[in-house]
């Protein structure tokens, strides 16, 4: 079995990149993040003409995550228990945005996650940040305790060692490297999850469309597979497909793919 996570910065404008990756690399499923579109925009018909189906949860134009498989889809959840919601004004009520959707695919609980930036130190969203991670980590001990195969794939927007950006001084004073959001990232591990792609990739997974940052390899990695130890036994193999950060109408992710036995 084949799972592939991948923030494809908008499912609509690479559709055709998706579908194409889909084949060429033989995929089971697909988690998705940053679709970018209402469940009404996003393009099922090109996915379902492959023989896949499709879990999607967007709200609008921001955020939105899927999970695209051919080994079927059952119990499908568009947030997990406890998740915390984010708006500007922290006087209205914080409405739960389009960054967690789970599904049960072959056999394995699947959640695609898109974890919040956190912007700036000082912003209200660095917080949210802080507080969904936690919120994610407190319900995950209790999916530890059924003893399931579960995956927590994403992007997790976090950079958890300095060798995991290009320029560890290029971000002084900036999210993604802080040493609360480290915390938070290897906090799973410590509670019993297993990152199953360190050991076994060693590239960037994302590199900003800015400044030449592709062209140079100044990137940084940020998307992660957690597994539950009954999942973890089962993955043979990692690794990224980095050609789908060349060419025209790149994601600036690239997906992150894990095989199991």
């Amino acid at each position: 079995m084949r799972i592939v996570n991948w923030n494809v910065n908008s499912a609509r404008t690479r559709v055709d990149r998706m579908t194409d990756f889909l084949q060429r690399h033989d995929v089971d499923v697909l988690a998705v993040q940053e679709t970018k579109c209402t469940d009404a925009q996003f393009p099922y018909l090109a996915f379902e003409a492959l023989g896949y189906e499709v879990a999607h949860y967007g709200l609008n134009q921001w955020n939105g995550v899927a999970i695209i498989s051919r080994v079927g889809i059952d119990d499908v959840r568009t947030s997990f228990p406890g998740q915390p919601g984010f708006t500007k004004d922290p006087s209205a009520p914080q409405d739960v945005e389009a960054r967690a959707i789970g599904a049960l695919c072959g056999g394995v609980d699947i959640w695609s996650l898109y974890v919040p930036n956190g912007r700036e130190l000082d912003h209200p969203h660095y917080t949210y940040k802080l507080c969904w991670l936690h919120a994610l980590l407190e319900v995950g001990d209790t999916w530890l305790e059924q003893g399931r195969q579960i995956a927590l794939v994403g992007d997790w927007n976090i950079a958890p060692y300095d060798h995991d950006v290009w320029d560890i001084k290029a971000f002084e004073g900036q999210t993604h490297v802080s040493q609360p959001e480290r915390e938070a990232f290897f906090a799973f591990a410590q509670h019993g999850w297993d990152e199953v792609t360190r050991e076994r990739v060693s590239q960037y997974t994302y590199w900003d469309y800015q400044k030449l940052r592709f062209p140079k390899n100044e990137g940084m990695r940020i998307d992660f597979i957690y597994a539950s130890p009954q999942l973890a036994a089962r993955v043979t193999a990692a690794s990224i497909d980095r050609d789908e950060r060349k060419g025209k109408g790149a994601s600036d992710h690239v997906p992150v793919i894990i095989d199991l036995a």
